[in-house]
């Protein structure tokens, strides 16, 4: 991109290869996700204005080691990879007490730095990461991507066996993962979607119990479910600022409601009283650590998470397409791409 605007302002042009430098892993990229925040809102100007041009994107690259830089000894030619996209400063306080995850001065892939839809993207090598067996690259992309986040919401919400969660935006790539960590650790599930085919996918993931909040009343779907109580985590990641009370009028007593997203526009109002006489936290959790991808590859190699839907993959020289089909809400799961074969 050479400029913000709509999805067209993405040209598929030839640009010199990239340089591996010291402690950086050269990746020949074989599927890159489409997202909703990462690529169309930065794209559009509304994330990071600041942004310099020309500029690729692509936050959650996966493929093969091309070459390694000075430094470099983990990985080597051929290696199948997958690139987390939070590049953690490694100086400031956070960082030096081992918590990356909070680190004031993060940069991310696709954002700060040329990222991977594109033939070849340098990247850190500590971003790196092993493809699990039996996953392919459109499968690892999407993986990597959502699945370490959703365990991040999941630990911080505290939630617990035998605790009731309700999944907003269920049948998105996060929700999805959501759900799964959920059933994970042992929660009951209530899967909160826009349409019945939505519903439907978020069954796949393992909900317990799915509504179309268009076809029925979420709250009053929630506390007929759990007989009146509420649910113990609210995992909200949409912010529409109409569907809000529902979802926040679902949390019960201690009841603790976690956010990593605001699709819908993130301004909503808060009912204080609510809030603080049922003795109910809000959690802002945008990040994921270290621990949170390794439980995510580990729990991806013994099968016990898996991809959510992808939709369809496009070539490369389709990302604008991508763009719009995502943006027009003309897909369910994820939309990957895939640059020329080698």
């Amino acid at each position: 991109m050479h400029e913000f605007g709509p999805p067209e302002v993405l040209r598929y042009e030839d640009v010199p290869d990239p340089v591996v430098g010291r402690g950086e892993v050269l990746l020949r990229v074989r599927s890159v996700s489409v997202n909703r925040t990462h690529c169309l809102r930065v794209r559009g100007g509304e994330y990071f204005p600041g942004l310099p041009f020309p500029h690729v994107l692509g936050v959650d690259p996966a493929g093969t080691v091309e070459a390694v830089g000075d430094g470099v000894h983990v990985w080597k030619r051929g290696d199948r990879v997958v690139v987390h996209h939070a590049i953690a400063c490694g100086a400031c306080e956070a960082c030096r007490a081992g918590e990356g995850e909070y680190c004031d001065r993060q940069r991310q892939i696709g954002i700060h730095r040329w990222g991977g839809y594109a033939e070849y993207v340098s990247v850190p090598a500590q971003n790196v990461h092993p493809v699990p067996e039996g996953l392919t690259f459109p499968e690892a992309t999407v993986v990597v991507r959502h699945a370490p986040l959703a365990f991040a919401l999941a630990r911080r919400a505290e939630l617990r066996a035998g605790e009731w969660a309700l999944v907003m935006g269920a049948a998105g790539a996060l929700g999805g993962f959501v759900v799964q960590v959920a059933k994970l650790v042992g929660a009951h599930v209530i899967a909160a979607a826009s349409s019945d085919e939505r519903a439907a996918a978020a069954r796949e993931c393992g909900a317990d119990i799915a509504v179309n909040y268009r076809a029925e009343d979420l709250l009053e779907a929630v506390l007929r479910v759990t007989e009146g109580r509420g649910v113990d985590v609210v995992f909200e990641n949409v912010g529409d600022r109409a569907l809000w009370p529902k979802s926040f009028g679902s949390l019960g007593f201690r009841g603790r409601l976690v956010t990593a997203g605001a699709h819908a526009g993130g301004r909503v109002e808060l009912d204080l009283g609510r809030l603080y006489h049922r003795l109910q936290r809000i959690i802002a959790s945008p990040r994921s650590s270290l621990a949170d991808i390794e439980r995510t590859l580990a729990e991806s190699r013994a099968g016990r998470i898996r991809s959510v839907r992808i939709d369809r993959v496009l070539p490369l020289a389709e990302a604008a397409v991508g763009h719009r089909l995502l943006q027009e809400r003309q897909v369910i799961g994820k939309v990957v791409l895939e640059p020329p074969a080698p």
